[in-house]
């Protein structure tokens, strides 16, 4: 990726190589931004019909006497109703912070309702269950390490027969791999990578979102890289993500977002990314892009809008990453993304962002500047689609987006003569000018970056902008006041170079 400059221009030329060392520096930084932007949270499951038909009560603090009342009953009540019921006034009052201090306090509370929770009665199971649920959506990491003895049985409850517990028992989990390092180092080596693997197998959608998020919980502990990622990379979790992500009627747009996010951790690691490429995951990638660009344009529906959003983001992310991997190029990766369907679906994604999402556009630029940073196939589509012209127009929204949108024309003009004739001076002379008019230094940088280009391999180029430009804009910049002299030199170097 092309970078701006940073301090003075020198007078002497600066090569093509230099920039691409400045392009490779920048995008380990993107990289690393994107790695430390992760969407650790939590999440609470609640029933909502049982919560409707609970509506009257009001959620109330609970002290130890309360609490302890209500354990006893829920364990040696004399019917099972009874026992039901005082769960049910438990967990009611656990949704309230106080109270869960209170509990995690009281001696055998805990093993208490983990006695409950291995019970043979279905009822107190799920009761007690949604009670270590409100525990585990504590923002105090003292009540996730108090649930530590629970996690075991509710990694054991995942290979069960109900839909309903196995979503919940992988919610419950997820919120509390995220938590707590010491969850997380007691479930590692009791099998919840294998475990994982073995649900993503369910026939469930419930169960496939619950278990998206879990894993996605999981792939973002700082130690995932070492001991995490290459167990699930080991696995058969990799196919089966890749899978669930295959565009078409099967596609589920809420179990696709959990795992594009899944993929997202692990392609952010770098753990083997070559084995992701060799299993198809650009091309699988790349045709759900076209999917959800083909999605965006026909719908109206501004929640299935939001949604692939949602799902474009991960996507492009994951792509972006995989096309920066030396893999790509010796397995034929980019090959299989080498059509223009692809550059005309990122445009529909990035008019999509523009006008519903615009926090999104550097994302999509991003991608495209992979796209076309090695890429002279690429970069010829982007020109006969005649898709430069709707780049510009992009300059206007931000700075961010003024500096991708600049990178990616430096991209094309980079790959020689007979792309920069496609370039200028068209549209391109004035809106130079106007970001060399502007005031943020990584656009000013970016735009003389692309002028540098164009000079070296265009000669007509620096005499015309000269001549159009009266240094006017260029000399707002101390920073950029050598340019006069860079453009000489480059004009000698043309003439007699």
């Amino acid at each position: 990726m092309w970078s701006g400059r940073r301090g003075l221009l020198r007078s002497s030329g600066c090569g093509v190589e230099e920039l691409r060392c400045r392009r490779r520096e920048r995008e380990a930084a993107l990289r690393k931004a994107r790695r430390e932007q992760q969407l650790v949270s939590k999440r609470l499951l609640r029933d909502e019909a049982t919560e409707e038909a609970e509506g009257g009560c009001v959620v109330v603090i609970l002290g130890e006497a309360e609490i302890q009342e209500f354990l006893r009953l829920a364990q040696r009540g004399t019917e099972e109703k009874e026992r039901e019921r005082a769960l049910v006034s438990l967990r009611r009052g656990l949704q309230h912070p106080e109270t869960q201090q209170t509990f995690i306090r009281l001696e055998g509370s805990i093993r208490t309702l983990v006695g409950l929770l291995t019970s043979n009665q279905a009822l107190l199971q799920l009761e007690a269950a949604r009670c270590l649920h409100e525990l585990s959506h504590s923002e105090q990491s003292a009540v996730a390490e108090a649930c530590l003895p629970a996690t075991s049985y509710l990694l054991t409850y995942l290979s069960g027969h109900s839909s309903d517990f196995i979503e919940l028992c992988l919610y419950t989990l997820g919120n509390l791999i995220v938590e707590s390092e010491a969850v997380r180092r007691q479930l590692l080596p009791q099998g919840i990578v294998p475990a994982l693997a073995a649900c993503i197998q369910s026939p469930h959608l419930t169960v496939l979102e619950a278990l998206g998020y879990a894993l996605s919980q999981l792939l973002q502990a700082k130690e995932a890289p070492e001991k995490i990622i290459p167990l699930v990379l080991g696995s058969t979790l990799p196919q089966h993500i890749l899978q669930l992500l295959q565009p078409g009627p099967k596609l589920n747009l809420g179990v696709a977002v959990e795992f594009a996010w899944c993929l997202h951790y692990i392609i952010c690691s770098q753990v083997n990314n070559a084995l992701l490429i060799t299993q198809g995951a650009l091309t699988t990638l790349g045709l759900l892009l076209l999917d959800l660009a083909a999605a965006v344009q026909r719908t109206e529906d501004a929640g299935l809008e939001l949604v692939c959003g949602q799902l474009v983001c991960p996507v492009v992310r994951c792509l972006s990453n995989l096309l920066t991997e030396a893999a790509a190029e010796t397995v034929g990766g980019p090959m299989q993304l080498r059509d223009e369907r692809v550059l005309a679906a990122l445009f529909i994604l990035l008019q999509f962002f523009l006008h519903k999402q615009p926090s999104l556009l550097p994302e999509g630029l991003w991608l495209l500047n992979n796209l076309t940073a090695n890429s002279p196939s690429f970069c010829t589509s982007l020109i006969s689609l005649d898709l430069i012209e709707p780049l510009l127009h992009l300059l206007s929204v931000s700075n961010v987006v003024s500096v991708l949108v600049l990178t990616v024309l430096c991209n094309i003009a980079e790959k020689g003569p007979a792309y920069c004739q496609h370039l200028w001076p068209g549209l391109l002379l004035p809106t130079l000018l106007d970001t060399l008019a502007l005031s943020d230094t990584e656009v000013v940088g970016q735009s003389l970056e692309l002028l540098q280009l164009l000079f070296l391999y265009q000669p007509g180029a620096a005499q015309a902008f000269l001549q159009q430009s009266g240094l006017q804009a260029l000399q707002r910049h101390e920073e950029v006041a050598q340019l006069q002299d860079r453009v000489h030199a480059l004009q000698q170097t043309a003439l007699h170079g």
